[in-house]
């Protein structure tokens, strides 16, 4: 009888266990995923020569955080590994195998850096796991065909080098143009965009100079001199945080003038742009498709307001003049989204699935501008709007832009 007894208790556990392990099953959880939580991770520079960024992530933890306490989606608490690769790519290799292999987290969300990301690219994909809205607007991240579990988020590169492009062929055919830029693909995506949108004739013909630096350079010094010395009077500047603000100071310091083009990847107000001084960046161009909280126009704006009292609530020690803190909050929102999309299949197929059948005005983009995604097209954000330097804040000009 006693065995009889225990037989039966065996069973019923047996049984138990496997119509939890059915039941988990049609629910499609991927690993990192529970009926109380979802685990995922990210990369982020917190040192290094682009920490400036680092306040991506930190926004984005608070977001998740206020989420949590909301009741979290669909019932289940978000929980972000957000890891700091000091802008390296070594690291960021090592720290990524460590959230997918150890961590076992169900996706990658917002890895930040264009070198970075491509240093895990391959791996990433092989492994076959998402890698939602990785934060650079390089072209890798919008290759469906190749790439299928890479998926980017802001304008691409291409993109907003274009827009720039098509405005000086018309706005300044005459022009003479300084081209600076990272020697990295991100770099090169940008360049190739800008002669794209000034087309080969005018490329051949206006562009006079071009230089490059390394992330490891001390200064740009040399190559600010170099390109002034080729008679140029307008800058293409693609360049990153720390970068920008050593270019700025640079070219005002030496009397140099050029219509200087900055792009939107270092147009912070708080992080480049007070820091090289703020009148040394009068008249700088640049392109946006978020809302500038420095921006006058938007006191009134119910997205802003919602955003600064989320800021004064849940990471009161960061930056409201910072717009990378505007990016992080937007970026947040997209992922919330999809997760709610996916109810209660969180495989990592039907979390790529969900990433790539988005339809979304979110409220920090600019009027006009909406978030986009098919199994066909990852590249969410394609509208951009021209703005300039003036004062202590950016001002748009023109009209939306882009695909």
């Amino acid at each position: 009888m006693m065995v009889l007894r225990l037989l039966s208790a065996t069973l019923l556990a047996a049984c138990a266990a496997l119509v939890a392990t059915s039941a988990s099953a049609q629910k499609g959880y991927a690993p990192g995923v529970s009926d109380t939580e979802i685990r995922f991770g990210q990369t982020m520079p917190y040192s290094g020569p682009a920490s400036a960024y680092g306040t991506i992530g930190r926004v984005e933890a608070a977001y998740f955080q206020m989420i949590n306490e909301q009741g979290g989606v669909n019932g289940r608490k978000l929980t972000l590994l957000s890891v700091d690769d000091n802008y390296s790519p070594p690291k960021t290799l090592e720290q990524t195998r460590r959230l997918i292999e150890q961590e076992n987290v169900a996706f990658l969300f917002q890895s930040l850096g264009t070198p970075t990301g491509v240093v895990v690219h391959k791996y990433i994909n092989e492994s076959k796991v998402p890698q939602l809205f990785q934060a650079s607007g390089a072209t890798l991240w919008g290759d469906p065909e190749h790439f299928p579990w890479s998926i980017g988020w802001q304008p691409n590169y291409q993109t907003e080098g274009a827009i720039y492009g098509r405005y000086l062929r018309e706005a300044k055919p005459d022009a003479r143009i300084a081209v600076l830029y990272q020697n990295d693909d991100a770099g090169r995506d940008y360049f190739a965009g800008f002669k794209a949108g000034l087309g080969s004739e005018a490329t051949q013909k206006m562009i006079v100079a071009v230089q490059t630096y390394e992330v490891s350079d001390p200064t740009l010094d040399s190559q600010i001199v170099n390109l002034r010395s080729s008679g140029a009077d307008v800058l293409f500047d693609n360049s990153t945080p720390k970068f920008a603000a050593m270019a700025i100071r640079k070219v005002y310091d030496i009397g140099w003038r050029p219509t200087h083009f900055l792009m939107s990847v270092a147009s912070s107000v708080s992080a480049v742009l007070k820091p090289a001084g703020f009148d040394k960046s009068q008249g700088l161009i640049s392109a946006e498709y978020l809302k500038d909280p420095n921006d006058a126009q938007w006191k009134d704006d119910k997205g802003i307001n919602d955003w600064l009292a989320f800021m004064r609530k849940y990471y009161p020690k960061g930056n409201i003049a910072d717009n990378f803190n505007v990016y992080g909050y937007s970026a947040a929102q997209t992922l919330v989204q999809v997760l709610m999309q996916c109810g209660d299949d969180l495989s990592r197929e039907n979390i790529m699935k969900q990433a790539a059948n988005l339809d979304m005005a979110l409220p920090l983009l600019l009027p006009g501008i909406k978030l986009h995604t098919t199994p066909t097209d990852f590249f969410p954000i394609k509208q951009m709007r021209l703005a300039h330097f003036v004062g202590e804040q950016w001002v748009l000009f023109g009209d939306v832009i882009g695909q």
